[in-house]
């Protein structure tokens, strides 16, 4: 079996196998595994006689191809009898990922008449003559909506609302997780900008903040403004802002590593749609050097034609030099490349080409634009937006703290400030007596991010300063929401 991608959990199989009961039998099954370039993760036996044991094993697979060979490689072997295959991803999906619980008991009358009639009909109408204690009187105070019209999901384009719904669900598991917000999917089967708009205008009184989410540039900008001038909660496209908040992160730790200044470097960014765009201006607005912006139509550049408004505005404000050419003639010299393109664009030979102690962010999914092995032996840094290299780039270190500070000042809008504020945050949580080549992100599942970032948004919606050092603020700052009474 030959495939260019390593084995991994989302690709996790687990077949159940009658074999005969000798001593070698299950042996032989891991070693045929082994050998079909799988990994095994457990092995049970759930029966037995004297003659056949049927047992469960679980192994980590490259692709649906791979898991495939995997089981034929099974079968044709003497005494093998697969019963049955499952798809453990699959089934981890089985009745969706998210359900609504109840935070409250109804064990009586007294509890249902002060949670339902006659008893919310106060709340009810001090809303009413209040419209603001809605943030505190009702879910809005701590749920996002998840809104996609499924143009652009993942790697996978234009799939439509119920084929994104796996994607949503996932975002607001992700949401409660690690930032402890009520999210909520709303999947939409509609790709016309205006009805989008008036739609998330319509739904918006029940929430306390709008995650915009996979939907195709350029729509996504003219949907996100309109938004943003016309709700009074925050409006946040994750494609585009997570992104470029997790990118300016790393990247200051990265050039902490190769003792470079922002100020001083050029990059390189291939794919100028949502979050590419959104990086680019993150980084114009912390100060970088220069940037090429790289798309399907060659570097952007003044004088270009039939250009979009957005690549417009990044062919005028970017570019110094007016370069014309190709992508690896663009990293020619550069310090940094950020991919959020397209794979295999890149050989480790283009990657050589760059300057001394290079940068490269190739966070194309699943395959990068640059195989991470050859950008290695080149590049001082390499980062990528797989879970199984170095160095992951996931927008789960930005989003849940972005909001979870949001909500607890009843934020109205996200701004830039909060963006670099919270970039920094990220990065300072590493802490510079532990950033390496190998680290230069905190990992998803380290529980000083979210507080941390959410810190920081609260000092800037509260007009003071972001903690520089994250690290350094009392757990009790980190973790305070404000305290209401009534």
């Amino acid at each position: 079996m030959v495939t260019t991608r390593l084995p991994s959990a989302g690709f996790s199989i687990t077949i159940r196998i009658a074999v005969t009961a000798d001593a070698s039998s299950i042996g032989r099954l891991t070693t045929c595994v082994g050998e079909a370039g799988a990994i095994v993760t457990a092995l049970d036996v759930v029966d037995s006689n004297p003659t056949q044991v049927l047992v469960d094993l679980t192994c980590d697979t490259a692709d649906s191809g791979h898991a495939d060979q995997v089981v034929k490689q099974l079968e044709e072997q003497d005494g093998v009898d697969v019963r049955k295959v499952s798809d453990r991803t699959f089934l981890l999906h089985l009745g969706g990922k998210i359900e609504v619980s109840s935070k409250v008991a109804l064990r009586n009358r007294d509890e249902l008449s002060r949670a339902y009639t006659p008893g919310v009909a106060r709340v009810c109408m001090a809303i009413a003559e209040n419209p603001a204690d809605a943030r505190r009187l009702t879910i809005k105070r701590n749920t996002v909506a998840v809104v996609s019209d499924g143009s652009a999901v993942l790697g996978l384009g234009n799939i439509g609302p119920a084929a994104a719904m796996p994607v949503m669900e996932g975002k607001a598991a992700l949401f409660k997780r690690f930032g402890g917000v009520d999210a909520w999917p709303v999947v939409l089967d509609t790709q016309d900008t205006d009805e989008i708009v008036r739609i998330v205008k319509a739904i918006a009184p029940a929430y306390g903040g709008i995650n915009l989410e996979d939907i195709a540039a350029p729509r996504c900008f003219e949907i996100e403004a309109r938004l943003r001038e016309q709700l009074d909660i925050p409006v946040f496209h994750d494609d585009q802002h997570g992104t470029a908040i997790c990118v300016l992160a790393a990247l200051t730790n990265a050039l902490r590593v190769v003792g470079k200044r922002l100020q001083d470097v050029r990059v390189v960014v291939s794919g100028a749609g949502a979050a590419g765009t959104a990086i680019m201006k993150l980084l114009l607005r912390q100060g970088v050097g220069d940037i090429i912006a790289y798309d399907r139509k060659g570097a952007l550049h003044r004088g270009m034609p039939d250009l979009t408004p957005n690549w417009q505005w990044l062919a005028e404000h970017t570019n110094k030099a007016n370069f014309v050419g190709d992508l690896p003639g663009a990293i020619e010299g550069a310090d940094v490349f950020i991919g959020v393109s397209a794979p295999n664009l890149l050989t480790g030979a283009d990657i050589a080409k760059m300057a001394d102690r290079s940068i490269v962010f190739a966070l194309a999914n699943p395959d990068p634009e640059v195989d991470p092995r050859e950008a290695r032996q080149h590049a001082a840094v390499v980062a990528t937006g797989r879970s199984d290299q170095p160095n992951q780039i996931n927008n789960v270190l930005a989003f849940p703290g972005v909001f979870r500070g949001m909500l607890d000042v009843s934020a109205e809008e996200f701004t830039e400030e909060m963006a670099l504020a919270a970039a920094r945050a990220i990065a300072d949580v590493v802490g510079e007596d532990k950033i390496n080549p190998t680290v230069i992100v905190p990992s998803v599942f380290d529980p000083k991010v979210t507080p941390a970032v959410a810190a920081a948004i609260r000092a800037v919606v509260r007009g003071g300063h972001a903690p520089h050092n994250p690290a350094a603020v009392p757990e009790a700052e980190l973790d305070a929401a404000p305290e209401e009474t009534f």
